[in-house]
Formats: C-alpha cells, structure tokens, sequence
C-alpha cells in the first residue's frame, strides 16, 4: 500500500481534555505494515505564519492530548505541533487482545509509524522546516529516525530513553527472561512489578517520579478518566527486551551531525541518567541542560520551568530556520 497516497481521514481529538490551540486537529495514517496510528497536530493561534513544525515524539503510555499544553508553549513562540499515537498506545491499534498491555513485537517497528506520520504531514503541508522533540521512549525512537535520516533541522530531547534504569542485578535477569519468554509463550506477559492500570491511575501525587507540578499531574489523571481508551499498563516483558536492545544498538552507533539540546531532570528515576550523559558527552556540538528540580515530565513541570525549557529549545530552533 503506498501510504503516500493515503485519505486524510478525520480522527477523534477531544480538545476539551488536551487544553492546547484552538486549531487542534488529528488524522489516521496507515503505516506499510497494515495499521492504524493517530496524528495530531495545532498551528499556532492567530493570523501570523509558523516559523515551523516541531514533531513530538511521545513517550510510552502518552497520547496526542497530553501534548496539547506543549502546543500552546510552542505556538506562543511561533511554531506549528505534531504529536504521534504510535502503534500499541493512545488510539493507535493495539497489538494485544488486553488493550492496556504496553506491547511492541519489534523496537524497530516504531520506524514505520514515523515513516507514516512524516507522510501524513507533508500531505497536509504542515509548514517547514520541521524539528523534531522527543520524550522518554520517543527520544530512543526520534534518535533511530535522525539516524535513518528524518528530514528536521534541529533536535532537542526530553529525559530521553537511551537507557532504562533497572538495577544492576536485575540487567543480566531481564535479557535471559527476554530471551526465553518468547519461546516460552510469555513474551506478551506483563513485566512482573508493573500495573494493569496507568502510573497516574495508581500513585498519588505525593512521591511520583514524573512531576513536581500538581496541576499537571491532576490534569493527566483527568484525562484518562475522561477516556479510559487512552489508558495504557505496564509494559510486556517483550517490549521491556526490545527496548533494552534498542539502547544498546543505539549506544554503539556515533551520534547523528545535527544540532542538538537535551534537558535532564535533576530528580530523574526511569531513564539511565548516565546513559543521557554518556550520548552527549559525544554528540558533537550538542548541549545537555540539567533542570533542577525537574523529574521525569519536564515539558509538564512547574511554569517556570516549561517557561525555561521552551524558550531555550525554540531559540535553538530559530537558528536553524
């Protein structure tokens, strides 16, 4: 199928939980194995052109809607949004009959859903150039596509994925479990530790490791109890080992000649830190931005912190128009 040619077909956006621009529109893409993901996408606000469209890369378990406070931040600096439901979250097909099991069958999958979404928005012209911000499981992914060649001109990231923290001890455990758990028929079972229900669903607010913000927090817990569809559990012990290949292929290649800014959480408890540092001590020219305190969510902290964050990541991107 050449998704090239694909129908511009309306998807639902519940604009009255994503809280961003007005303009807020989502649509279906088919990627070239067969499924459906969701693509949403704001221009900024009012009558002024946008210097550009900054493709957000969303982490595991998020949707189009959670991005929609990011899309106010960056229209109010002049730039178009587009954020992804990839395949196996959000309103993206899912892969496994229980819906709330975070499943990919291959890391490297998430490369056809990119493959579709940049399609999508060169048919509906969203304005250029483009830039690419990727969060926590998206900055793995959004790091693969710089590398296969994702038409941005500059990049910044978000507590990326380049290592998942899991102890020590436990490392050599996970990738025997990974090994056998398909051949077992278990590869599809849910990491043992994690929860049927979404992280904001089951830990209050006090001691979460994604947000010192409280009306953040409160307002992806809203979210979700307003459409449960979006809700996503814990990950499947074969997302869990193709994810831990995926940053270990990743590691091993030189990092892509792009300009680069990277923010990292003082307070940060699910992505390897020293992973993030490691990338950025050789990533020519980039920059690695320490944001204290921050912890996970650093696009969904306090004001001034989102104020911070955007103003630094789009004064990056005007250099590069």
């Amino acid at each position: 199928m050449d998704i090239s040619l694909m129908d511009l077909t309306p998807a639902p956006y519940f604009a009255e939980i994503a809280e961003g621009p007005e303009t807020g529109q989502a649509h279906w893409a088919t990627t070239d194995d067969g499924l459906r993901i969701r693509v949403g996408h704001w221009l900024p606000d009012g009558d002024r052109p946008a210097k550009g469209t900054v493709l957000i890369f969303p982490g595991r378990t998020e949707y189009v809607e959670k991005y929609g406070p990011a899309a106010i931040d960056l229209g109010a600096r002049g730039y178009a949004a587009l954020a992804v439901d990839w395949r196996g979250q959000g309103l993206g097909d899912r892969l496994l009959e229980d819906r709330r099991l975070g499943h990919v069958e291959e890391f490297g999958d998430f490369q056809k859903d990119v493959s579709a979404a940049v399609k999508l928005a060169r048919q509906l012209e969203l304005p250029e150039p483009w830039y690419l911000l990727g969060h926590s499981m998206g900055g793995a992914i959004g790091l693969r596509a710089l590398m296969e060649g994702l038409p941005v001109k500059a990049c910044a990231f978000s507590a990326p994925m380049w290592g998942i923290l899991i102890p020590k001890p436990m490392k050599p455990i996970a990738r025997i479990l990974g090994g056998l758990a398909p051949s077992l028929g278990m590869g599809d079972k849910r990491v043992p530790t994690t929860t049927q229900g979404h992280y904001v669903e089951t830990a209050p607010f006090k001691g979460n490791t994604l947000t010192n913000d409280p009306a953040m927090y409160q307002m992806m817990i809203d979210q979700l109890k307003a459409q449960p569809d979006l809700i996503l559990g814990g990950p499947t012990i074969n997302w869990l080992s193709e994810g831990l290949k995926e940053c270990e292929a990743l590691a091993e290649r030189p990092s892509p000649v792009l300009p680069c800014l990277t923010f990292l959480g003082s307070q940060e408890q699910i992505v390897n830190s020293d992973a993030v540092k490691d990338r950025m001590a050789r990533w020519p020219g980039g920059e690695l931005d320490l944001i204290d305190p921050a912890q996970h969510e650093i696009v969904m902290e306090g004001r001034d912190t989102r104020r911070k964050v955007f103003d630094k990541m789009t004064q990056l991107f005007d250099q590069y128009r």
